[in-house]
């Protein structure tokens, strides 16, 4: 298993290179095929079987900076990826809005390159809850970038957020060609006794033998937290000095609203390192 394509979302915002490193250096690493996609913002729904038309100036206006907009973000992703070097990449614009653009095309690449909601920076063309539906719909795993920090060499400390659910498990097996480039995997298991079915009488065991399976030598680190668990996940995973947290995401759409559970809405809010996650 590997990743041969990846997908990285680029837009006209001043984190957005950031993300096209990552996303190049990875590409690099497993010999990827690179896709950058801007989007215009506007769903490709509004233009069916509706009365909107174009043909209006002012809509005309709007959907003309809308599509400069997302011109300008590929030719950032162009220059960054030339300047960067070594990789076969691509950069295609999408007329539609985020979710719907970057959804469909997920379901063709191995791995997706997004950037997590910055409050501080609205997009027009990115609605806010757009990390949640690309983990919860896309059906690819998804790797959620910081707005703060620079972020390079991802695979050097990685720590599994374990708790030995389906979604953990996924996040797990979708991370096996991150973990094997890794310096050091350690498995996070935080208050074992809270879920001592899943995780049995050696709390981490089972899931450390599966990796060492698959080549990958991991240690498994057992913490007790009266904290807030997304509040303690984040913390020990910056005292391990982690570079990558993988975990699990937990939730469902409900028409336009993503459902999250209280832990992955507490990481992708206040995430300091990149996160992968799989639904």
């Amino acid at each position: 298993m590997t990743y041969k394509s990846i997908l990285v979302h680029v837009e006209d915002s001043k984190h957005a290179t950031q993300r096209t490193i990552v996303a190049h250096e990875l590409a690099k690493q497993f010999d990827s095929h690179l896709i950058g996609l801007a989007v215009t913002g506007i769903s490709r729904y509004v233009f069916e079987g509706s009365d909107f038309s174009i043909s209006d100036p002012n809509i005309g206006l709007h959907l003309n900076d809308l599509h400069k907009r997302a011109e300008r973000a590929i030719e950032r992703f162009n220059y960054d990826c030339n300047s960067l070097g070594g990789n076969q990449f691509e950069a295609n614009i999408a007329n539609d809005e985020a979710n719907g653009g970057l959804g469909l095309r997920a379901r063709y690449c191995d791995l997706i390159v997004i950037g997590q909601s910055n409050p501080h920076e609205p997009s027009p063309s990115v609605m806010s809850d757009f990390p949640e539906f690309m983990v919860v719909n896309a059906g690819r795993p998804t790797l959620i970038i910081p707005y703060a920090g620079a972020h390079t060499n991802i695979s050097r400390r990685v720590v599994i957020a374990w708790d030995g659910s389906r979604e953990a498990a996924r996040a797990v097996t979708d991370s096996i060609p991150v973990l094997k480039k890794a310096n050091s995997v350690q498995i996070l298991i935080l208050n074992p006794g809270a879920n001592a079915e899943a995780h049995g009488d050696e709390p981490g065991a089972d899931i450390a033998l599966y990796l060492a399976r698959h080549g990958i030598k991991v240690e498994v680190c057992v913490r007790f937290s009266k904290n807030d668990i997304g509040d303690a996940i984040l913390q020990i995973s910056k005292e391990l000095d982690a570079s990558l947290l993988v975990m699990g995401a937990y939730g469902h759409s409900r028409f336009r609203e993503m459902v999250m559970g209280g832990v992955t809405r507490h990481i992708l809010e206040n995430m300091n390192l990149p996160v992968l996650m799989s639904h």
